[in-house]
């Protein structure tokens, strides 16, 4: 049957906004901000809305850099840390809790976000790392390594009330060490990417014990973590090989899986856009959820060398990725003049 000329060129239209949908960039840059007196790598962010502030910890600096948090520029450096790794803001006080450790030395450090002064701390063990906060209970989770040295056969999870900023309990995991965590509020539970014995844990957190592990067939170096709790499902980003995986969290059985960007660090869940961001060198992974089994590689974004951590902040439409160019004695990692810089997306439709 032949069609009419009308069917023809509706369908050619259709077709045309089909491609151009899916051609469309799903990130925009707008904006870099180089950090020429910073070196090494540029950790993890925390985002005050109402003061249009963006904190962002320079580890191998001992600073918490600050941002303006709609166009990245570099507003000020607040000194007095070692080694800076994670960092949430409590607008309910204008205060901040940053997780400050290494080799030798762990704590936790309550700043003012009026002063930038620090008001309190808590001792830690050595190894303190990265931390997620649980809006709902206000409690701050900082990975750290044990209470005494065991050989790398535990570490812990030190959980401080943001409330009083007190040191309320642990949480201890097997392995050395941790690179992840995502707390599933409805579920009372906590993910962990447990780098130390190459699986994702499961923790109660009613109980603050380990109830479930779940292994990753063939993979290494677990990485970044993103969570979609309304559909049950859990995504974790592997480096070796670099790799996406979907999980459900009913049954921990593995859903499926697609290559992502090397050397992969961050990963975000874009719940509104149906998006899943992964960071890491050269290009961030840009995701698609078509529904909760089914996953398409949209685009991949590029960033540069070593672009691993970053942070998507909906309420301005940002995606900051920060890229760690220099090595601890300020040489460029690259070439002659890289700088490390934070780099600002527009997030489009």
């Amino acid at each position: 049957m032949k069609k009419s000329p009308a069917i023809l060129s509706t369908l050619f239209v259709a077709f045309a906004l089909g491609a151009t949908a899916q051609d469309k960039p799903p990130l925009k840059l707008i904006a870099t901000t180089p950090l020429p007196k910073l070196v090494g790598d540029l950790e993890f962010f925390a985002p005050d809305i109402k003061g249009n502030r963006l904190f962002m910890c320079a580890e191998n600096s001992g600073t918490v850099e600050v941002l303006d948090l709609h166009t990245g520029k570099w507003l000020r450096s607040i000194p007095g840390f070692k080694a800076p790794h994670d960092i949430v803001y409590l607008p309910e006080t204008n205060n901040l809790v940053v997780s400050d450790g290494d080799d030798d030395f762990g704590w936790a450090y309550l700043l003012s976000g009026s002063t930038y002064k620090i008001i309190d701390k808590i001792k830690l063990p050595n190894d303190v790392d990265e931390a997620v906060f649980d809006p709902k209970q206000k409690l701050f989770y900082i990975e750290s390594g044990p209470a005494q040295p065991d050989g790398g056969k535990t570490h812990l999870i030190n959980i401080i009330d943001t409330k009083n900023f007190k040191l309320v309990g642990t949480i201890s995991l097997p392995g050395k060490s941790s690179s992840a965590m995502i707390v599933d509020r409805a579920a009372e539970k906590l993910y962990v990417n447990n780098s130390g014995t190459s699986e994702i844990l499961v923790v109660d957190l009613k109980t603050r014990k380990v109830i479930s592990k779940w292994p990753l067939a063939g993979a290494k170096n677990l990485n970044g973590l993103g969570l979609d709790e309304a559909n049950h499902r859990l995504f974790s980003a592997t480096r070796i090989p670099a790799k996406f995986w979907v999980l459900n969290t009913d049954t921990g059985k593995v859903v499926t899986t697609l290559p992502c960007t090397n050397f992969n660090d961050h990963m975000i869940f874009d719940e509104p856009h149906k998006r899943i961001y992964i960071t890491g060198t050269e290009t961030a992974t840009v995701i698609e959820q078509r529904d909760a089994d089914h996953y398409t590689v949209r685009a991949e974004v590029p960033t540069g060398y070593r672009a691993k951590t970053s942070i998507l902040v909906p309420e301005v439409n940002r995606l900051f990725v920060a890229l760690s160019a220099k090595d601890m004695s300020g040489k460029p990692l690259v070439k002659p003049g890289t700088q490390n810089a934070v780099k600002v997306y527009e997030v489009l439709p």
